[in-house]
């Protein structure tokens, strides 16, 4: 399975806030759309970080509420993994388990494409092996 094709069942669009946002800002977004990423990029194509609830949390604890006024590239990850759609699911689910991350835009032709989260990944996974499962039962029961 391909990247592609969860896009194809979950859609491609993506949460963006701009550089400028404020952590406040951010968070309305995430529960707007009850997300726990969003990409920044300063034009909903481009990629200048990515900033999850995990980083909300663990800054809050460091600063205190004053980060809620704060713009978003205090506390994003400026270097982002991503992937394309002709990247394979399994290759992806590995990447994310080694390196403890939950979400990785999907470019293309160096645009924003979409964005897949660790829940997407297992979803394909218990979709596959659903599907082999029908097979295999489909497959005894023909048997002679």
């Amino acid at each position: 399975m391909r990247i592609r094709d969860i896009l194809r069942r979950k859609g491609d669009t993506v949460a963006t806030v701009r550089p400028e946002a404020t952590v406040r800002q951010l968070l309305a977004v995430l529960a707007e759309h009850n997300i726990g990423a969003a990409v920044v990029s300063p034009d909903g194509a481009t990629i200048t970080g990515i900033v999850s609830e995990r980083d909300v949390v663990r800054r809050l604890h460091d600063r205190g509420a004053a980060l809620l006024d704060r713009p978003v590239t205090e506390i994003m990850t400026a270097e982002v993994r991503s992937c394309a759609p002709d990247d394979r699911v399994e290759d992806l689910r590995r990447t994310m388990t080694e390196h403890r991350f939950r979400h990785v835009p999907v470019v293309l032709d160096g645009r924003l494409a979409g964005i897949v989260s660790i829940g997407d990944v297992v979803k394909s996974a218990i979709d596959e092996l659903q599907s082999e499962r029908e097979h295999l039962v489909d497959y005894i029961q023909r048997a002679p």
